[in-house]
């Protein structure tokens, strides 16, 4: 565990000291904005952790945002197992909370690090603000982990700061109490699009000429993450097989920045590398992540955030998935589950490719999970949490 400098982004002794978590990549998307907000707040003393669960990826949004933590733990071992992360995560947190006593720790999601974070806290008998709470796909296995992950979270959250009226919904059907008593359920919208407007209204028109691949402007660019667990093996195999018949179309590009889990990486190279209208790139920064989907005619992915971010600019979405815990943009027309099954995806993109007037239909800009102030209220929220309890 390495504590860094005090942050300069701090500028005097607050009352309430706070532990802020952050694990992957997209945790830090999502909870740099959060960040900064409560930097501002002179009522709390804020300290952000990172466990770096993905450590490159990691410090390129810190980056991006001018922000760096203020502890790093730096859990992250090569090939390690959830149960690696969850001890880990433990144990360090834990002692962290022994030492600096927090009023609340923060955490986001439906991670492992987010999950292993809260249940120390919990230990602690210190209260857990949880964003992004309540969402659910309804079944434990999909997506796995992090279904039991968000649900494990929100039943010892005592502040939840939901995204949407469905997952506020969601949380009170479950339970009306926590373990403090009485829990606090806000509606926030999603701080993923606070970070998405914060970057897309910076972009300039060079974000992509770095990329190791050329665009071809001539074809429609098919923008493809996909890193999820319960995909891995058979799935990815099948995903390997759609995006093989998507390229042989001949008016298409892909671009796939690769997960860098070898149960991705490996699988992928092997059965698509030698494709020439495929292009496997290393992972993107999250600049480059926001200029490629703001250029792509498609987005193909398994991803949440995306989930949430690719509507909010107007692209098509096909969700690689079964089930999703963000039913919203569903319902808006502008996403579609596919799964992993070869046929649905080919099918799914030669429509989007070939029926102008459906594509129309999906290529509207929709905002079912925010207007870009998730940020500040969550801030706000916390103000009045810790003002209550120093009285």
């Amino acid at each position: 565990m390495v504590e860094l400098s005090p942050n300069p982004f701090v500028t005097a002794q607050s009352v309430t000291p706070i532990l802020l978590v952050i694990g992957t990549r997209p945790e830090a998307i999502k909870m740099l904005p959060v960040v900064r907000a409560l930097r501002e707040c002179s009522e709390v003393d804020l300290k952000v952790v990172t466990t770096g669960q993905h450590r490159q990826m990691l410090d390129q949004v810190f980056a991006v945002f001018d922000e760096r933590p203020d502890i790093d733990l730096d859990l992250m071992t090569p090939d390690q197992s959830l149960a690696d992360i969850t001890s880990r995560v433990l144990h360090e947190m834990s002692a962290l909370i022994e030492k600096h006593r927090p009023g609340l720790v923060m955490v986001h999601g439906d991670t492992t690090s987010a999950m292993a974070a809260a249940l120390a806290a919990f230990y602690a008998k210190v209260p857990v603000g949880h964003v992004e709470a309540g969402l659910r796909s309804h079944d434990i296995m999909r997506p796995w982990p992090e279904e039991y992950n968000r649900i494990s979270i929100d039943a010892i959250a005592q502040l939840l700061w939901a995204p949407t009226k469905g997952a506020a919904q969601n949380l009170r059907n479950e339970r009306p109490e926590s373990v403090f008593g009485d829990r606090q359920i806000e509606i926030t919208g999603n701080t993923g699009i606070d970070a998405l407007l914060h970057v897309a209204g910076g972009l300039t028109g060079d974000e992509l000429n770095s990329l190791p691949v050329k665009l071809d402007a001539r074809r429609k660019l098919v923008l493809v993450t996909g890193h999820r667990r319960e995909s891995f093996g058979s799935g990815f195999a099948r995903i390997c097989d759609a995006l093989e018949r998507i390229a042989a179309r001949g008016d298409t590009q892909i671009i796939y920045p690769v997960h860098l889990n070898p149960q991705v990486k490996d699988v992928v190279e092997a059965r698509l590398g030698a494709i020439e209208a495929v292009h496997l790139i290393p992972p993107v920064d999250y600049v480059q992540m926001v200029a490629l989907m703001n250029r792509a005619r498609i987005v193909l992915t398994d991803s949440g955030g995306i989930q949430e971010e690719a509507p909010a600019l107007g692209k098509p979405v096909l969700v690689m998935r079964d089930v999703t815990e963000r039913p919203e943009a569903v319902a808006t027309g502008v996403a579609s589950l596919v799964g992993t099954d070869t046929g649905r995806i080919v099918d799914a993109v030669g429509r989007l490719l070939s029926d102008k007037e459906h594509y129309a239909s999906c290529a509207r800009a929709v905002f079912p999970y925010g207007d870009g102030t998730a940020a500040r209220r969550i801030a706000e929220s916390v103000v009045g949490f810790v003002k209550d309890h120093a009285r």
